[in-house]
């Protein structure tokens, strides 16, 4: 095992009672949004009904988690297996010489 990956510690993890409850507010948010035509719609007060209802619940919850991506383990790639990054072979690249550019007269 790699000495460079990071093991969580428990002080990162997410408070399991908030965790739980804005899971519970995201599934009756989308509960709502299917069964009640009315939460799909608009409110002059509170503007488009499914983005408070399941968008700003989900924001919270990704959020929780540190913004974490849902990838899974096996599409993660090189990092999550512990394999060092491949470099380029080759040569580093160089700059390309400035073309010459023309002098322009000058105004008096």
């Amino acid at each position: 095992m790699s000495n460079f990956a990071p093991r969580p510690s428990t002080a990162s993890l997410p408070d399991p009672q908030l965790e739980r409850a804005l899971r519970i507010a995201l599934v009756a948010g989308l509960l709502l949004i299917v069964l009640l035509p009315m939460a799909r719609g608009s409110s002059a007060w509170l503007g488009w009904m499914p983005m408070w209802l399941a968008g700003m619940p989900a924001v919270a919850l990704w959020s929780l988690h540190r913004f974490r991506l849902p990838w899974p383990r096996a599409r993660a790639g090189a990092a999550a297996r512990g394999l060092p990054r491949r470099r380029r072979s080759g040569a580093q690249a160089r700059r390309r010489a400035m073309p010459a550019t023309r002098q322009l007269p000058r105004a008096a």
